[in-house]
Order: C-alpha cells, then structure tokens, then sequence
C-alpha cells in the first residue's frame, strides 16, 4: 500500500504540534506522530552546568520507541477516518526529527535557559539536517499560523495529487 509520510521540525515552541494538527483535520486519511511523545523519564534526562535539563537532544528521546511506533504505522496505517480511497498520511512532527504546540512546561523555563540552550542546540542540529536532508520547505516564522497552514496545506494537496496520479499509472 502506497502511504504519504510528512515531516514537520523545527524550534521548540515554534508551531509544529499546532500546523500538524490543523493538517490532520483537514486532510483526509491522516495520522499524527509527536515526538515529545518519547522523552525519556525526567530521572533520565542529563543536566548541564547551569543545572538545566538537556531535552533539546537526541539523548532525551526515545528514537527507538519512535521508529518502532512509525514502523508499525507503514506496516498497517491507521487513521481516524478509515477511508481507503486516500492515499494514508502520516504526519511526524519533532524538534530533531531529521537528525537521528505550543507547549505549557511545568515548572516554566528558567530565564535565560532559551537563548542560552533551545536557540544554539536548535542551530546545531538544523545545520546537521541541512547537511543530510533533501526537499525540505523552509516555512516563515513570522507568518501567522492561518498563513503558515494555508501554504503547507495547499502544497500538500498539490503533492498529493501528483502521487495519486503516480499511483493511477503504475
């Protein structure tokens, strides 16, 4: 069965959940994966010198649990609506989804932990991205969120067209 994966990353608190979840409801066929779904227990997490817990890396995931989930997923894809006229779509939404929401954090980021930790460990691992990753859409950040959904949606529904045509000839 012929599926459709996408791949939503960026910054911590930069609108992935929100984006994704506005595709879901719009796109037929459509499943969700959140990788802040797999952070290791916080006893897990290492801290750094400041004292801050270093989720912005690999190591506070649990890639392995993830990629069993995605798996699992292509072998048999559900989605909400259960049609099987639709190509199935699995949108994956992460921070580090390529190298390996507004979210409420209780307790609240201390001051400075941002600019001093998400900022620099989000660079890195973009850069890592950019250095193994092909067709990636750069998205604006200083676009609204309505703005930012419509160009997403209407790319992919162009995407999506070309592949059910793909699937028409083959």
């Amino acid at each position: 069965m012929k599926t459709f994966v996408i791949g939503i990353s960026g910054v911590t608190n930069g609108g992935k959940t929100t984006l994704a979840k506005n595709l879901q409801k719009h796109l037929p066929n459509c499943s969700v994966i959140s990788q802040d779904d797999f952070f290791k227990p916080e006893s897990e997490i290492a801290k750094d010198t400041n004292g801050f817990l270093q989720y912005d890396v690999l190591e506070a995931l649990n890639m392995d649990e993830m990629m069993s989930t995605i798996s699992c997923w292509m072998e048999n894809p559900s989605t909400d609506s259960g049609s099987t006229e639709e190509i199935p779509i699995l949108i994956i939404e992460g921070f580090l989804l390529f190298n390996y929401n507004k979210r409420v954090y209780k307790p609240p980021d201390a001051s400075g932990y941002f600019d001093g930790h998400v900022w620099p460990m989000y660079l890195k691992h973009r850069q890592e991205m950019e250095n193994i990753t092909r067709n990636i859409v750069y998205l604006d950040g200083t676009k609204s969120e309505e703005e930012l959904f419509t160009q997403v949606y209407e790319d992919l529904l162009q995407e999506l067209a070309k592949q059910k045509c793909l699937q028409v000839t083959t």
